[in-house]
């Protein structure tokens, strides 16, 4: 048995700098040096094992044994999904139903600030809500790739839309695991997250519009920018508060594509943005004249139904895949959790972290049937069938896909490796205790640990497992809300959702965009750090602010 040290060198400023040194060597090769992701990724995992073995005295075992549970987790079920959303892009890119698709979206709106609206933002937030873990980033950055965006465009924007539903992500699962790590009530934290993130729900839509096209030509849309996001914002906030956190993403996502298309029948912009690129190409608006009606797109009612169908199965089934009883069912035929050797109850958390030692379990879940991944290639198949694709096709596609997606996937399995062997080491929790220390300030402070938490670890799940025991120790010592601190900690996370690694990965690969992922690091790290202090910001007024401390529940 090994017990964490969190301060090795006994100076907090120097452990804390040591703590750090895997994420400045991981983004620095990024973002400054422009290495190649999986490169960067390898680098970042090997000062990892140096400062976890070397500095924090971590058993070499145990080392070699956290990072190989990670890569397991990076190949089921994150990079499961991404290859098998990208298979099913690649099968209707390959039959020409998703230029069939792109058209009929253009006959809604050929606005491509609208269009982006409704893909990442009303669409994303349906797949973040039924299957989480990076399935709304490679959904909707393949579409709007399809739709003509750029790279840049299509990677980052889907990182920025993919905020405001990840605290209620794959069926409420951060609120549930920060339930039980805490041992608050579940609906206390539901409803706490919730009204933290009412008001973000409306940002995040004008937000990403801005970040797109500029605070004019966003305001020239305000109308369906405010539909998208109040129809979005009001539901989560009742269902949050009312039902608990499982369907709270789902059901706000789909009475915001609902609002939005019917709102869309009614109303047009009184010209229309044709730049898909936006401003990150310094291009300016393209009218397009008076839109009047949409023009027709030639298509027949089947073709369109056709082109869509590979998408509404994918819809179904990871809806079907995320419910609890088609979970039970399928693990019920094959699933194993296996105590990972050399690890499992050998690493001890030490206070201050948690009130007494606890035991680290370490347990991987190889649930291959009920996994997300596993749905997705299911609607692949199905659709492949229906698109008129013999089974020798469908397995040369997917080969030519798994050839193709290789280096993304060496980098989701480093990333994992990394984020796991930081979380078994105590490394990570040297980088939060840090921020315990701020005093009168740790309602901001606090929250920006949710957000280093997700950064780190990219999972808003597991950043609520590694610090929600922390938030909750800080906030009785401070004499603040536990509730308030806990869901602090979620709601701070989901800002740092686009900039960590493996988000930016799955952005990049679904966007064919590889090798710029620090291009895309670079582009999204402002957003997500702004949008977090400004989560600080709320959470700071709801501690020490009438009549905002009135939002607090005890």
């Amino acid at each position: 048995m090994w017990s964490h040290v969190y301060d090795p060198l006994g100076n907090p400023w120097l452990s804390t700098l040591c703590a750090a040194l895997p994420v400045i060597v991981l983004l620095g090769a990024l973002g400054i040096f422009h290495i190649k992701a999986h490169i960067a990724a390898l680098m970042g995992l090997i000062t990892s094992l140096v400062v976890a073995i070397g500095i924090f005295g971590m058993p070499g075992s145990m080392a070699v044994s956290a990072t190989l549970m990670g890569a397991a987790n990076g190949l089921l079920p994150i990079g499961w999904i991404i290859l098998n959303v990208i298979f099913l892009y690649q099968l209707t890119e390959r039959k020409g139903q998703f230029a069939i698709l792109r058209e009929s979206i253009t006959g809604v709106t050929q606005d491509r600030r609208l269009q982006l609206l409704l893909i990442a933002f009303c669409f994303g937030a349906f797949f973040e809500g039924a299957g989480g873990f990076g399935t709304p980033v490679a959904v909707t950055g393949a579409m709007l790739i399809g739709l003509g965006f750029s790279p840049l465009a299509a990677s980052g924007l889907s990182l920025i839309a993919n905020t405001a539903p990840v605290a209620y992500g794959a069926l409420g699962t951060p609120i549930t695991t920060l339930a039980k790590v805490t041992g608050i009530d579940v609906m206390l934290i539901s409803s706490m997250v919730g009204r933290q993130m009412t008001i973000f729900a409306i940002i995040v839509p004008f937000w990403l519009l801005i970040a797109f096209c500029g605070w004019k030509n966003t305001m020239r849309i305000w109308p369906a920018v405010l539909v998208a996001g109040l129809s979005f914002a009001i539901p989560q906030l009742l269902v949050s508060n009312l039902m608990g956190p499982e369907l709270v993403a789902v059901i706000a996502s789909v009475c915001s594509i609902a609002a939005l298309v019917f709102f869309l029948k009614v109303w047009h912009p009184k010209e229309v943005y044709t730049s898909t690129a936006g401003t990150m190409a310094g291009a300016a608006a393209e009218a397009a004249g008076n839109t009047g009606l949409q023009p027709k797109h030639g298509y027949s009612t089947g073709d369109v139904i056709r082109a869509w169908l590979p998408w509404l199965i994918l819809s179904v089934l990871v809806f079907a895949w995320g419910s609890p009883s088609v979970k039970k069912l399928l693990d019920s035929i094959f699933t194993l959790d296996i105590q990972w050797p050399g690890l499992h109850n050998l690493v001890q958390k030490m206070p201050p972290v948690v009130a007494k030692p606890h035991l680290e379990a370490a347990i991987y879940k190889l649930n291959l049937l009920s996994t997300t991944g596993t749905g997705i290639l299911v609607a692949g198949i199905l659709s492949g069938l229906i698109m008129g694709y013999r089974p020798s096709e469908l397995v040369k596609v997917y080969g030519q896909t798994f050839w193709s997606l290789r280096y993304s996937l060496i980098t989701i399995v480093a990333m994992l490796a990394l984020g796991y062997l930081t979380r078994y080491s105590g490394v990570d929790i040297t980088l939060g205790l840090a921020f315990s220390h701020t005093g009168v300030l740790y309602p901001f402070f606090g929250t920006l640990l949710g957000w280093l938490g997700v950064a780190l670890t990219g999972s808003d799940t597991a950043a609520n497992v590694l610090f929600g025991g922390l938030q909750k120790a800080s906030a009785t010592q401070l004499g603040l809300s536990p509730v308030l601190m806990t869901s602090a900690n979620s709601a701070g996370g989901v800002m740092g959702k686009m900039i960590d690694a493996q988000s930016i990965v799955v952005a990049s690969t679904a966007t064919q965009y590889y090798g710029k992922e620090g291009v895309i690091l670079r582009y999204v790290f402002f957003h997500s750090l702004a949008l977090a202090c400004l989560v600080g910001l709320v959470v700071t007024a709801m501690a020490y602010l009438p009549p905002f401390t009135l939002l607090v529940l005890h």
